[in-house]
């Protein structure tokens, strides 16, 4: 498979990982747009939310249980945080590996739509 963050999952390329349990993996983005910038994968590829099947709403909940973990552990829960997914290239998605992205550390500036 080319998918990088299956790469990433199976260690042939290498990552500054943060958290990691037996279906999610958490790792700094190599081009942060936030002091705390870390993208959050399950192991399994899907690639898009809009192929997440119903025996894979379990394996999403654990991504979103990680989330919260990570931001306590890297001390922006209080404070705050944001958690974005990018469904489809008019999205900004660039790897069809579905991933959350976990940006905190600083005041985050207004959502836009474009």
């Amino acid at each position: 498979m080319d998918c990088i963050f299956c790469k990433i999952v199976e260690g042939s390329v290498p990552s500054k990982k943060v958290y990691e349990n037996e279906h999610v993996l958490a790792f700094h983005d190599i081009q942060p747009s936030a002091p705390v910038h870390i993208l959050i994968i399950p192991k399994k590829h899907i690639p898009t939310m809009n192929d997440v099947e119903a025996g894979d709403w379990g394996l999403i909940g654990e991504v979103h249980r990680a989330a919260q973990e990570i931001a306590r552990q890297e001390g922006v829960a209080e404070s705050g945080y944001r958690l974005i997914n990018n469904c489809g290239s008019d999205s900004g998605q660039v790897v069809f590996h579905i991933h959350y992205h976990l940006l905190a550390g600083t005041k985050l500036g207004p959502l836009n739509a474009i």
